[in-house]
């Protein structure tokens, strides 16, 4: 017996007629049209049927012994479980006053008998359509309210959070970069009234400590879309200055983009580490000097003859302890530079000359690595501490040395770049400009003067790690934790750069390309003529 593929229905609907001829008429007319039919000839028994199992539609005759059809509709229309239920009467009173009364007790329709097949399919189908849309209405708007009962409970979450936050958060239009709401945390943290703060850039009102960390935050911001615990000093309304991990987010309110700032002041934290590293410092400087000292006594050979496997041994203890006496000596030299002890002393220099020396200080280690260094020099005055740049570049050199293979080329260049190419590389980002229309609450336009003199140091090295490329400028930061044992290195020697760099009033930045190399920019203002 071959299957039979059952339709769903095209709508459930009741009809309500005590003549039975009208029953059948109307029973088959709809199930040929693809319709569920339900027939009943008493009115009590229609609204019994329709509580139990409410269709989508009830044609409804007045005319009916018990109950007529008026009286149907206001029972109906009275239980909520079958108002909304359309109901059309079809009836042989014609009379106006009888379709009056039909619509006054919640009818959608009257047709009257003799009925046209065509009209009263039509009506029914407009007014299935009707309820149909009906109901898609009512659920939107049932979801609409509890998007916005959901909305409601999160914004009054977020602004109880907000308020009552321990740390400063503040949110600034996106565009012009004006704070549009802080907490109380926030004003107690930077010393302004709300008044003085809402409207305003942080540029305006000179919280930023230097243009050139704001450069760096706009550059990582940009780049990921994100930024998380960035450590950042800002000013008080008083003067102070305070560190803070910094956190900010993309956020929309009321379609308007807006950033979201987080702050964790870490102020006194910061101290209590620099006391203590400083501190350790200093102890450790006397029992090294003497450790060092008893070394060369030995290595001198003024107390005896030692054994080729003694020997060994002495040269690693040297090694290692020139090693801990240069880590020693490169937090200090750092803890001074973050602590302002140590003053630049600029005067005019050239820029040809320390590029020079800087490579000639390197060439021992480079013939030893079997390194070939190339050095274009720039012959251009420079208002600097020629001392603290060429500690720059002889880092910069010596990492560069350091990452490559026998055989490779390590080229130091330089050039001048007018005000419109500064302002494409500024912020570290000659391959993507930052866009205009992306702003923070703050301004990196003074991140160095209109004409600059940008220093390269060029590998053909491993390669650095896009996400490492910001990180390797933090103390004690390396591409691979091995390579301080590998490379002797300390972590602290680009931390060092980046501050005298940055006390220059200049930029300093990475681009690498892995197994390629890696280049290390310089940018530093040049003095007006």
């Amino acid at each position: 017996m071959p299957s039979q593929s059952v339709s769903t229905p095209r709508a459930d609907i009741l009809v309500i007629d005590d003549t039975p001829e009208n029953l059948n008429l109307l029973s088959a007319m709809l199930t040929e049209q693809g319709y569920k039919v339900r027939s009943v000839t008493k009115g009590s028994t229609g609204l019994r049927g329709a509580t139990a199992a409410p269709p989508d539609l009830i044609l409804l005759d007045i005319n009916m012994p018990e109950m007529n059809g008026y009286e149907v509709c206001e029972h109906l229309k009275a239980n909520e479980r079958t108002r909304e239920i359309p109901v059309i009467f079809i009836s042989a009173l014609g009379d106006v006053l009888d379709k009056v009364k039909g619509f006054a007790v919640g009818g959608v329709d009257y047709v009257t008998k003799p009925f046209q097949v065509e009209e009263v399919l039509a009506r029914i189908e407009n007014h299935l359509t009707i309820r149909r849309l009906q109901k898609q209405l009512q659920t939107q708007n049932e979801q609409l309210q509890q998007e916005i009962h959901s909305r409601q409970l999160a914004e009054e979450r977020f602004t109880k959070a907000f308020r009552s936050s321990p740390n400063p958060i503040a949110i600034a239009t996106l565009e012009e970069g004006q704070f549009i709401d802080v907490n109380p945390s926030f004003l107690r943290f930077c010393g302004y009234s709300l008044e003085e703060v809402i409207g305003h850039t942080a540029t305006e009102l000179d919280l930023p400590s230097s243009s050139q960390t704001l450069a760096h935050i706009i550059q990582k911001f940009q780049e990921t879309g994100s930024l998380h615990n960035q450590e950042v000093e800002f000013r008080t309304k008083t003067g102070e200055l305070k560190t803070i991990l910094l956190s900010i987010e993309f956020i929309d309110i009321a379609n308007v983009q807006c950033t979201l700032l987080i702050a964790n002041d870490i102020t006194e934290r910061k101290r209590l580490e620099n006391e203590f590293i400083s501190l350790v410092s200093h102890e450790l400087r006397t029992p090294l000097t003497s450790i060092m000292g008893a070394l060369d006594i030995l290595g001198a050979g003024k107390l005896g003859t030692m054994s080729e496997q003694a020997q060994k041994v002495l040269s690693i203890a040297i090694s290692n302890t020139e090693r801990l006496i240069r880590l020693v000596n490169d937090i200090l030299d750092l803890e001074r530079m973050k602590s302002s002890k140590i003053v630049m002393h600029k005067v005019k220099c050239n820029a040809a000359d320390i590029m020079v020396q800087a490579t000639e200080a390197m060439q021992a280690m480079a013939d030893n690595s079997q390194v070939q260094l190339i050095v274009n020099p720039l012959n251009v005055e420079l208002w600097a501490d020629s001392d603290r740049l060429l500690q720059t570049l002889t880092n910069l050199i010596s990492n560069a040395i350091k990452f490559s293979e026998t055989g490779d080329t390590v080229w130091i260049g330089a050039e001048v770049i007018g005000e419109e190419e500064t302002g494409k590389r500024r912020l570290g980002d000659t391959g993507n400009p930052l866009s205009t229309s992306l702003r923070l609450p703050f301004s990196a336009s003074s991140v160095c003067a209109s004409n600059s003199l940008l220093i390269t140091v060029r590998d053909q090295g491993r390669g650095i790690p896009e996400d490492k490329l910001q990180t390797i400028f933090e103390r004690f930061q390396q591409v691979d934790a091995s390579d301080s044992r590998k490379k002797g290195g300390t972590g602290l020697g680009l931390a060092i750069c980046r501050n005298i760099v940055q006390q220059h009033n200049g930029r300093i930045w990475a681009e690498s390309t892995i197994g390629q190399g890696s280049t290390f920019y310089v940018l530093l203002p040049l003095p007006s003529s």
